[in-house]
């Protein structure tokens, strides 16, 4: 590839999917051209293809099987040079425990309680609930529950498995309205859409895409009330800092909020792979976005000694 600045350093970089999304899942589509408008040269591979820890940085963006290989991807996003969002963000962030942390830092958060291998299940007292790994992407392994037999049997299968078990209450706005997902690039809010219903009644099993690494969802824009971007804002803040560090180091970000601006509350923080969405953004609004998403890894990339000033040659 020639260079149109061969004087100015250009870090190799990786937008990270897994084998079964070595591209990505369609969603990023024109993401690396984006890129490369703003000078910045990006290639996609799948996280564990060797050549990754040849990258000067990888972007998180498709690693949908990382719940599955918790310890190998664990151990490999402490391997790469550097990674976005950074390898203490994914790891806090790959267990649900996280929405305890945050409803303690004042969140509004979906109640939610966490239970280990051996630890007794306790469910909440409402009409349904949900019950799920409280590691895991893509809502696998979740599934929604009137009878608490059946709910307490699914969380012992999970149990079973060495894995903890998330339980919260299910909201049934999410029957009216679904999910609200946020997003946000460099700590900033960027745009938004609303996700279906995904959780079928009890006895159902979620669909999976074909790859069997995520739920198939039901997408559409979306313009929130600004009490449900405040859920995204105190989320965001609250967990920067928990990690210690400030939400502008956050590459991206996405807050699912449930309800509007009556108790909008926090169901899920997404900073390790999340989509992000783009396909329901118009044309020029996809490409203003992107250019955004281009100009926060820029800024990001200075942080970390990455950008071309520091390496300009003589």
């Amino acid at each position: 590839m020639k260079l149109a600045r061969p004087d100015v350093f250009h870090p190799r970089l990786v937008l990270a999917g897994c084998p079964q999304l070595p591209s990505g899942d369609g969603d990023d589509a024109g993401l690396v051209q984006a890129l490369r408008r703003r000078g910045l040269h990006a290639k996609w591979l799948s996280w564990d293809d060797p050549d990754t820890l040849r990258a000067d940085a990888v972007i998180l963006r498709a690693t949908s099987d990382y719940a599955a290989r918790l310890e190998e991807f664990l151990a490999w996003t402490t391997a790469v040079a550097h990674l976005l969002n950074a390898p203490a963000v994914v790891e806090w962030n790959a267990d649900k425990r996280y929405l305890v942390d945050l409803a303690r830092a004042g969140v509004p958060t979906v109640p939610s309680a966490v239970f280990g291998p051996g630890e007794r299940v306790r469910l909440p007292s409402a009409e349904q609930f949900v019950v799920k790994p409280s590691t895991g992407a893509g809502a696998v392994g979740a599934q929604r529950f009137t009878n608490s037999d059946a709910a307490l049997e699914h969380a012992a299968a999970i149990q079973g498995q060495g894995r903890s078990v998330l339980v919260q209450p299910y909201d049934e706005r999410v029957e009216r309205a679904g999910e609200t997902a946020l997003v946000f690039l460099g700590g900033k809010p960027s745009h938004a859409f609303t996700k279906a219903p995904m959780l079928p009644a009890e006895g159902n099993r979620v669909e999976l895409d074909p790859t069997g690494t995520y739920a198939v969802e039901s997408l559409a824009p979306a313009e929130p009330d600004f009490e449900v971007w405040d859920v995204g804002f105190a989320a965001l803040d609250a967990a920067a800092t928990q990690l210690n560090m400030a939400a502008r180091d956050f590459l991206y970000a996405r807050v699912d909020v449930i309800g509007d601006i009556d108790d909008p509350r926090l169901l899920e923080l997404e900073l390790i792979e999340p989509s992000l969405g783009w396909t329901q953004l118009d044309r020029r609004t996809r490409e203003l976005q992107q250019r955004e998403f281009g100009r926060c890894l820029a800024s990001a990339l200075e942080r970390l000694g990455l950008g071309p000033l520091s390496h300009r040659r003589p």
